[in-house]
């Protein structure tokens, strides 16, 4: 019977240690949501005057408007880069760098996306769509800074970023209205809200975020969450004019 308890106990020990050494999943089940809203009078963005590229002001039927301030019905803000700034575990392993690439257009003399995240290491795909010459200029200061050329339509090429950085100002130094932002971060968990304010992290380990909205005009706004095991939570931010 000695045998057997001691037996049990070593096994029940062993266990503990295992599961103690266990490496801690690099994603959970927890999501956040939640709604990006403007107050005050709705911005005038100014048009845009593309006159000295005919070929892509005719993709168009309409002066476009800058999108430094997108507020659509109900006060919804878009181009919000909602992210987890702080809160995962220092021990939790490095979140694997997706094989798929996050592709920035530059079609009808715009960036497409206008606001947009990848992942350190992560393939940034840089394509031109426009019959016209372009380039893309990446303002980094955490990361080596690159300025490409993209003379012909079809052209792409690709860039990777080796560190965190929010954010990274694209511009083109063309045509002096295109501009977009690029947020590079070690983990997967950010998200860019949409034409109706909304937006979703999801596969969140359990724990206690600092959740930060990034708006490249009205600034940001931080929250704090916590989420336990498959559980969803709300979590809405406001901004106004300043």
């Amino acid at each position: 019977m000695r045998r057997l308890g001691l037996t049990i106990a070593l096994g029940a020990a062993l266990v503990g240690l295992v599961a103690a050494r266990a490496p801690r999943a690099a994603q959970g089940g927890a999501t956040v949501t939640g709604k990006v809203k403007f107050t005050g009078a709705k911005p005038a963005n100014p048009r845009i005057d593309m006159a000295e590229e005919p070929q892509c002001k005719a993709k168009y039927t309409t002066a476009q408007p800058a999108e430094e301030g997108v507020v659509g019905a109900s006060g919804a803000l878009a181009n919000v880069f909602v992210y987890v700034k702080s809160g995962l575990p220092a021990d939790a392993p490095k979140a694997p760098v997706p094989a798929t690439a996050v592709v920035i257009d530059q079609d009808g003399c715009r960036y497409k996306p206008h606001v947009l995240g990848i992942q350190v290491g992560q393939n940034l795909e840089i394509r031109n769509s426009d019959p016209v010459l372009h380039n893309i200029k990446a303002k980094a200061t955490k990361n080596r800074p690159f300025n490409i050329s993209q003379p012909t339509a079809g052209m792409k090429t690709n860039r990777t970023f080796a560190a965190p950085e929010v954010m990274v100002a694209l511009e083109c130094n063309v045509h002096g209205w295109m501009n977009a932002w690029l947020a590079v971060l070690p983990h997967p968990f950010f998200a860019v809200s949409g034409t109706d304010g909304s937006f979703t992290i999801k596969g969140l380990p359990a724990g206690t975020y600092t959740v930060e909205a990034w708006h490249e005009k009205y600034g940001v706004q931080t929250a704090t969450v916590t989420v336990a095991g498959t559980a969803s939570k709300t979590q809405d931010f406001t901004f106004a004019a300043k």
